[in-house]
C-alpha cells in the first residue's frame, strides 16, 4: 500500500475516532441529565464499538495505529518504516484535530474552541501511564485476528479503572485540546499526559520484551532420574 494512501487512512482513522470521543461526549452529557456515570457509561460504549469498527476498516490498509505512541513503537519494531514515522504522526494529529471541529460542526457548537477542562496531578499521569501501558503491550501480544476486539474491550475497560478514563494517545490529547467539552482536556494539562503516555508505551515495550525472552530448556534427565555431572 503506497505511503499516502496509508496516511489518508490514518488522518481519516483517527478523525472520525476523535468524532466518536467527543461526539459521543457531548451527546451523553445533554441526555444525562447531569449524571456524570450515565454520561462516561454512554462515551464509553460508543468509543468502544467505534474504535473496534475503525481497526477493522483501517487496519489492512495503514495498520490503524491512530496513535503516535503505537506508531512509534512499531517503527521502533521495523514493523513501520522510520522515514514513514513523522509523516504518520503529522496524519493523526492533523486527523485528531478534524475529528474534533467535525464533532463540533455536527452538535451545531463552534467549530473553534480550546479546552479548560484541567486533568493534572500525579494520579493522572500515573492513569495515562498505565492506560498506554496496557494498549500497547496488548497490541504486542494480541494475536492478530483478535486485534481489534482486544484493543476495544481494553480501552473500554480503562476508560472505568483509570483516573484519567484513558487517553492513551497523544494524537487523542491534541485533538481533546481543541473541544471544551465533556471529553476536553486543556491545552496546559497536554504535556504532562503525552509525557506518561510515551513513558507507559516504553515500559510495554520493555515487559513484552521480558515476556518473550526464551531461555534454553535444561537437558532432559536420563532414564531412571539420574543426571550425568
Amino acid at each position: 500500500m503506497s505511503l499516502p494512501r496509508r496516511l489518508l487512512a490514518e488522518a481519516l482513522g483517527t478523525a472520525l475516532l476523535l468524532a466518536v470521543v467527543i461526539g459521543s461526549g457531548v451527546m451523553a452529557e445533554r441526555l444525562s441529565g447531569g449524571n456524570v456515570a450515565v454520561a462516561l457509561l454512554a462515551n464509553t460504549l460508543a468509543t468502544v464499538g467505534g474504535l473496534y469498527v475503525l481497526i477493522e476498516v483501517f487496519g489492512p490498509i495503514s495498520g490503524a495505529h491512530f496513535n503516535p505512541a503505537v506508531s512509534a513503537v512499531m517503527a521502533w519494531r521495523g514493523e513501520l518504516a522510520k522515514a514513514a514515522l513523522l509523516p504518520y504522526v503529522a496524519a493523526q494529529l492533523l486527523g485528531a484535530m478534524l475529528g474534533a471541529w467535525l464533532a463540533h460542526a455536527m452538535f451545531d457548537m463552534s467549530v473553534l474552541q480550546f479546552s479548560t477542562k484541567l486533568r493534572s496531578g500525579t494520579s493522572q499521569w500515573i492513569a495515562e501511564g498505565v492506560a498506554t501501558f496496557g494498549l500497547v503491550l496488548v497490541i504486542l501480544r494480541a494475536p492478530g485476528s483478535r486485534v481489534a476486539a482486544m484493543v476495544a474491550a481494553y480501552i473500554g475497560a480503562a476508560y472505568w479503572f483509570t483516573a484519567s478514563t484513558s487517553f492513551a494517545n497523544p494524537a487523542a490529547v491534541f485533538g481533546r485540546m481543541f473541544s471544551d467539552s465533556f471529553a476536553g482536556i486543556a491545552p496546559a494539562s497536554a504535556p504532562g499526559f503525552v509525557l506518561a503516555e510515551l513513558v507507559g508505551a516504553a515500559v510495554a515495550v520493555g515487559v513484552h520484551q521480558l515476556l518473550s525472552t526464551r531461555t534454553a530448556s535444561p537437558a532432559p534427565a536420563p532414564s531412571g532420574g539420574a543426571r550425568h555431572v
